[in-house]
């Protein structure tokens, strides 16, 4: 459509544009890499204009004049949320921030709580029927615009034709300027590609083919990314698509086919990248663009069934407090999308929330798992509603857990240096009790080979995993749900009691090399319970004795003899040549399972028990018997 044949009373250039702004005015700008660069630049130049309220989520373009001090003098900025480029005045006071849930945005426009008298948003030029697009920026920009008095629009050709909400009729304009340009591309760097790595490596095991994730803002979230590669139809419904969703949607790992709610497409409200990136959105279909007011509603969000949220944090409290958008009293970033997302996740059928976090900042000098927030630290996500939190050290499981054992889930995946000092201000506090033993100050990497799965006869799953300081309240329950004939059997006695001492003694003995236990779990609904512990102690610089528990309705489905060939794998890992066992005479399940693994066994009956001596085969070791979270292992009868 030729705008000049069209409706040339509406063309003016940039600098008549602003013309239309006045003294006093309430001044919407669009998001981020959407910003309407030239308008900006035209208003600021303006020096008529005067006193001029500004408001704006992603802000970069006012970034170029904020140290000006006749700048600030005629202009009061105010943010939904602190770009990187604009972190530095906030510490400075020279910008204001609103701490609002982006959901709650566009309504907040829309019922004049923060009234609007121009909007300077940037369009791509209409098509022959007078539809722009908003592109890449429709997230709050869409109700700015519908809600400001005056609508000023840059026409930008380089701006992307986007589907979904982003539509704008040229009738919805007040003022165009034709003015083309680059558009603003954001790249994050990654800052520590080690820490990157490992948290990519354990986000990789919570999330599962088929599952639908959100990315928040941040560099981190974007940089783990490339650790979803191997995974299998992923869709995404999230606040922002950036440049590293890109090699995943070329390659097929996100196709959106498995979404229960609007399915085969990628749902978002802006798009912040490179300019590959913004080609490869423009003009496709399997982009559907809604406002933030529909995308961030955690109702909306939990239509969508196994729905995973990924986002970062910069500390958390030992009782689970977030705090994503302050530094001490510094405001750094923004609430933004995380508390929607996080809310929407943990009602979405099988869905949950992960925060990823490294474990320490200002070059390993303090913990980011502190005792309490720094202070002026705000909290941006409350205890209540915390999921998942990873580091570099492994992945803290936080949902309905209690104070206690949220210390010992989050001590264990704190810097190791920092392990003890955690445990000790936990005491002093009385989140613990005074005989908590720390977890070890070991870095516990090497113990993902160890993790091993299996299926059942009736389909479901188990998965196994070496023991934790934080399973110590897990352990009870199995424990206590034994029969007292697999109680007698294992102790050789009938014990009644399993008490905090001897549970705690028993994962404070496991070193996972001379010392091994490993667990089964069973998804319980959200949770998961023990149903198998299998451990081996060292007895001799090449033997090892070897003992295992089965909760009772699980017999018969191949678990003990899974456990024993597993254990079996790490023993030879760590240079032992054989297992010993001691076994109850009248115990027969178990020797048979013995036997059948080791058939060159030696039993030896002394009185009502039998002394087993199973040398491992000289033959090569056979393949894993199981494969991390998402493989599966043949059954063991």
């Amino acid at each position: 459509m030729n705008l000049r044949e069209t409706c040339p009373d509406k063309l003016l250039t940039p600098e008549a544009s602003v013309k239309k702004i006045h003294n006093g005015h309430r001044v919407f700008i669009g998001t981020g890499c959407g910003e309407p660069q030239r308008l900006i630049k035209a208003m600021v130049e303006d020096l008529t204009i005067q006193d001029i309220i500004i408001y704006q989520m992603l802000s970069s373009t006012l970034s170029n004049y904020v140290d000006d001090e006749n700048f600030l003098s005629r202009f009061s900025i105010k943010l939904f949320f602190i770009s990187v480029l604009m972190r530095q005045s906030a510490f400075e006071g020279k910008i204001d921030y609103i701490p609002v849930y982006l959901s709650q945005i566009p309504q907040i426009f829309e019922n004049h709580e923060i009234g609007l008298d121009v909007a300077l948003i940037q369009v791509c030029p209409p098509d022959k029927h007078g539809y722009c697009s908003l592109g890449i920026s429709v997230d709050i920009t869409l109700s700015g615009m519908k809600n400001a008095d005056l609508v000023i629009a840059q026409v930008n050709p380089q701006m992307p034709r986007t589907w979904g909400d982003s539509v704008v009729h040229i009738d919805e304009i007040d003022f165009l300027v034709e003015y083309e340009e680059p558009l603003l591309e954001s790249l994050p760097e990654t800052k520590n590609q080690q820490v990157v790595e490992r948290i990519g490596h354990y986000v990789n095991m919570l999330v599962d083919d088929g599952s639908t994730l959100q990315i928040g803002f941040g560099h981190l979230p974007d940089a783990v990314l490339p650790y979803l590669a191997d995974k299998k139809d992923l869709g995404i419904h999230t606040q922002v698509i950036t440049d590293g969703l890109l090699p995943l949607f070329k390659n097929k790992v996100i196709t959106n086919r498995r979404k229960n709610y609007l399915p085969d497409r990628v749902v978002a409200t802006l798009c912040m990248g490179s300019r590959a990136l913004y080609k490869y959105v423009d003009n496709n279909p399997m982009f559907y663009f809604k406002s933030s007011d529909f995308v961030n509603d955690p109702n909306v969000i939990a239509k969508n069934d196994n729905f995973i949220s990924i986002s970062s944090a910069l500390e958390v409290d030992l009782t689970g407090q977030i705090c994503s958008d302050s530094k001490g009293y510094l405001f750094y970033s923004g609430i933004g999308d995380q508390v929607d997302f996080i809310r929407g996740s943990s009602m979405s059928k099988g869905g949950f929330s992960i925060v990823i976090i490294p474990s320490t900042a200002q070059n390993g000098a303090i913990s980011r798992i502190v005792p309490h927030l720094s202070e002026g630290a705000g909290v941006a996500t409350t205890r209540g509603d915390i999921d998942i939190i990873v580091t570099e050290y492994g992945i803290a499981e936080m949902g309905r857990k209690s104070i206690f054992q949220r210390v010992m889930e989050l001590a264990q995946i704190a810097h190791p240096k920092f392990r003890k000092e955690l445990i000790r201000q936990a005491k002093k506090r009385h989140y613990i009790f005074p005989d908590q033993l720390p977890p070890t100050s070991q870095d516990l990497l090497f113990l993902d080979s160890y993790n091993y799965s299996m299926k059942l006869r009736n389909g479901k799953g188990v998965e196994f995993r070496p023991l934790l300081p934080s399973d110590e309240f897990e352990s009870r329950h199995f424990f206590y749900s034994l029969q007292e004939d697999s109680i007698y059997y294992r102790f050789f006695n009938k014990r009644k009691v399993f008490s905090r001492k001897m549970l705690q003694q028993q994962w404070a003995e496991v070193d996972y090399r001379r010392n091994m236990t490993l667990i089964g779990l069973m998804q319980l609904g959200k949770r998961k319970q023990i149903v198998a512990i299998g451990s081996y102690a060292d007895v001799s610089h090449d033997a090892a004795e070897v003992a295992f528990l089965v909760k009772e309705k699980l017999h018969g489905n191949g678990i003990g003899s899974f456990l024993l060939e597993s254990l079996e794998r790490i023993a030879k890992e760590n240079n032992y040549k054989k297992f010993l066992a001691i076994v109850l005479a009248e115990n027969r399940k178990m020797l048979n399972v013995f036997q059948k693994r080791y058939p060159n066994s030696k039993f030896i009956r002394t009185g009502g028990e039998v002394n087993v001596e199973m040398p491992f085969p000289d033959l090569p070791q056979k393949s894993r018997p199981g494969k991390t979270k998402s493989g599966t292992a043949d059954q063991t009868n």
